[in-house]
């Protein structure tokens, strides 16, 4: 049996903690994945806030689950074998950190390993209407090779849910990472439109 590929989640507290929960559980759906979890502090509250979960339940969609405040923690090392880390959602201060290199928490430093070791970085960035320093920090990952990903709606699909739209989105983080998944279904053309 093949050795599950290694994938780090981090949740910050911008809004839209479902995205982050959603990518768990499709993450433990496709099967040969180990999660490795962080959560912001500020992440905990929107947890609670806007999906009405606690930490333990959230926990339990991962595989493995890191304190933000251990820095000594296997994700912040580049010999630990990650196949790619996702931020979801990724709040301003995180992004900026991100770019900047800060490293102040082991949510930053994972993304930092990330970047430094030429894996895949995804950013789930959230935030309206963007100022230039938005978009510079998000040129400057991009740069360092991290993907912005923002959570867009896409309606072409005609999607009939809320979960619909958010399945979509973490779809294409699952391309992005590349792995196999049914959350959303392909474009066919116009012609195989419904």
């Amino acid at each position: 049996m093949p050795e599950a590929r290694r994938i780090v989640v981090g949740i910050s507290g911008a809004s839209g903690a479902v995205y982050g929960v959603r990518l768990l559980q499709a993450l433990r759906q496709a099967g040969q994945v180990q999660t490795h979890l962080v959560v912001s502090d500020a992440a905990w509250r929107t947890l609670e806030h806007e999906l009405a979960l606690d930490r333990a339940r959230v926990q339990a969609l991962a595989d493995v689950v890191h304190a933000l405040d251990d820095v000594g923690a296997s994700i912040a090392s580049g010999s630990f074998a990650a196949h790619g880390m996702v931020v979801a959602p990724c709040s301003m201060r995180t992004l900026a950190a991100i770019a900047h290199g800060l490293a102040d928490n082991l949510l930053t430093r994972a993304a930092d390993v990330m970047l430094k070791e030429r894996r895949r970085l995804v950013l789930m960035v959230r935030e309206t209407p963007l100022h230039l320093v938005h978009l510079r920090n998000m040129t400057t990952v991009t740069e360092m090779g991290a993907i912005c990903c923002p959570p867009m709606p896409a309606f072409y699909q005609r999607p009939a849910s809320l979960d619909e739209l958010v399945d979509h989105s973490v779809a294409r983080v699952l391309d992005l990472l590349d792995v196999p998944h049914q959350l959303s279904a392909r474009w066919q053309g116009l012609d195989a439109a419904p």
